[in-house]
């Protein structure tokens, strides 16, 4: 059963689930080996058109619990800033149950930054509804603007702008990295397959990827 953002334990980093010995799997794939880097933004665009990205340097998550770390990592790196997976992971107290809330990684991007740029939002329903995806859109755009990526933890099946799924039933966590539209539609930097390293959706659909869990913007 899903429960609010202060309580939720076993978010695994890929969206994998334990039952009955059996591993329950995602759409697309749930890590990759060896840990990968390459851009997903090669540089920072000025917003013109209601737009704009940052530069990530991208790595995929090195094991299937790390998915916590690895989208804070790569959202911190939008920043200039490299840091080891292995400390973030400590100080989150990621085990391989995976990262137990957002409010775990909101004050390790804090103590990254300096400053305390970074809140947790949670959204306690199935789905966003109009007031909760508009305050995501407005966290988003507002972050960005300032220089920052939002991190998100999801769980269940989502579309992106192409038509692709990405499903990960047990929870996850990505980055967001822009958007466009004036923020309707967001790029995302997701660790969990280096093969489907960056991709767009609509607000609405990460807002209700969010549902029943939260995100740190």
């Amino acid at each position: 059963m899903r429960t609010d953002i202060l309580r939720k334990t076993a978010l695994t980093a890929a969206g994998l689930a334990f039952t009955g010995g059996a591993i329950a799997g995602p759409v697309t794939t749930a890590y990759a080996a060896p840990t990968q880097t390459k851009p997903v933004s090669a540089t920072t665009q000025d917003r013109k058109g209601g737009e704009r990205e940052l530069g990530v340097r991208y790595e995929a998550q090195p094991n299937f619990y790390y998915c916590g770390p690895a989208a804070a990592r790569n959202a911190l790196s939008v920043q200039g800033k490299n840091i080891d997976v292995d400390g973030m992971a400590q100080r989150m107290g990621t085990t391989e149950a995976g990262t137990n809330s957002i409010n775990d990684i909101t004050p390790v991007l804090n103590k990254e930054t300096g400053r305390d740029a970074y809140q947790s939002v949670e959204i306690r329903e199935p789905t966003a509804d109009d007031k909760q995806t508009d305050k995501l859109r407005t966290d988003i755009v507002t972050a960005i603007d300032e220089g920052h990526a939002v991190v998100a933890n999801i769980a269940g099946t989502a579309t992106d702008t192409d038509g692709t799924t990405h499903s990960f039933e047990g929870g996850h966590y990505i980055s967001v990295v822009g958007y466009r539209d004036n923020g309707n539609t967001v790029t995302i930097a997701d660790s969990a397959d280096p093969n489907q390293a960056s991709y767009r959706m609509s607000i609405d659909n990460l807002a209700d990827w969010i549902a029943t869990r939260g995100y740190t913007a």
